[in-house]
């Protein structure tokens, strides 16, 4: 699944082409992907400008000077394809702007859209009890301790709660609780705050670095202009287990499975 660095990423790379775009047509191959297209999206689109992009959490943002703002979320396969040479049948929505053509590709369709007042943005659904973003002034050691304060969950299935943090996906806290040293099952009420002066500059180094690097390209993402991402080239412990750790050379990766998803940590290092 595509986490905040691929969206992220996405986002730079369709602000290059449709940052300030009139939007003349848009073209619906189909009634939804997860969900129902909105009623009315191609009139309320078409015509206008493209007044700037963003990201929240994991959500891709296009706002227009009708003071609505398209939401796409990738799923678990989407992708944006700009100027493709050929059709795909995964391209289950078109814009087309005077100068390209975004088509938004979404092989399992669990990606989906939606149309907003951007005055209310903060209120969607999806965004109403979001925590903060987490390479945001707000995510702070106090914000951070205070969230897991007294908590018996593991700090791992904490950082994943988008309430506590906002985008934080299973690659990247992996990541980050390696180079934080902690270990994921340790409970949020007993990591203590030196362990969180560690933590937070974590979690921004590891999301900042695969920004950088375009994202992970695991299987099916690429950037909106076709390159692949290669932060995974430089895991610590995702996808590493029975390899010897990078960090301190003594353990070896191991992985176990937490909410229902693989966790990748050293027993030797993380504590």
């Amino acid at each position: 699944m595509p986490e905040l660095p691929e969206v992220e990423t996405t986002v730079r790379g369709l602000a290059r082409f449709m940052d300030g775009a009139r939007i003349e047509r848009v073209v619906l191959n189909r009634p939804d992907m997860r969900f129902p297209f909105p009623a009315g999206l191609g009139q309320a689109l078409t015509g206008a400008t493209v007044s700037g992009l963003g990201r929240r959490a994991k959500y891709g943002l296009i706002h227009t000077d009708r003071a609505q703002t398209f939401i796409f979320h990738l799923g678990m396969s989407g992708r944006w394809r700009i100027d493709p040479e050929t059709p795909d049948k995964h391209d289950h929505l078109i814009i087309e702007t005077g100068r390209n053509r975004f088509a938004l590709n979404d092989p399992r369709r669990f990606g989906y859209v939606d149309l907003v007042d951007t005055g209310g943005l903060d209120l969607w659904p999806a965004f109403a009890a979001m925590g903060p973003e987490p390479l945001g002034d707000a995510l702070t050691v106090e914000h951070l301790r205070q969230a897991i304060r007294g908590r018996k969950q593991a700090i791992k299935l904490l950082l994943l709660d988008q309430h506590v943090v906002a985008g934080l996906g299973n690659i990247y806290v992996c990541e980050a609780l390696h180079r934080a040293g902690i270990h994921p099952r340790k409970a949020g009420g007993r990591v203590y705050k030196p362990a969180l002066e560690k933590l937070v500059p974590a979690i921004r180094e590891v999301l900042e670095q695969s920004i950088r690097d375009g994202g992970s390209t695991l299987r099916d993402y690429a950037t909106p202009t076709g390159e692949l991402g290669y932060f995974a080239t430089r895991f610590l412990v995702y996808d590493r287990a029975g390899q010897p750790c990078l960090t301190c050379g003594d353990g070896e990766i191991r992985r176990i499975v937490q909410g229902g998803r693989s966790t990748w940590f050293c027993p030797a290092c993380q504590k």
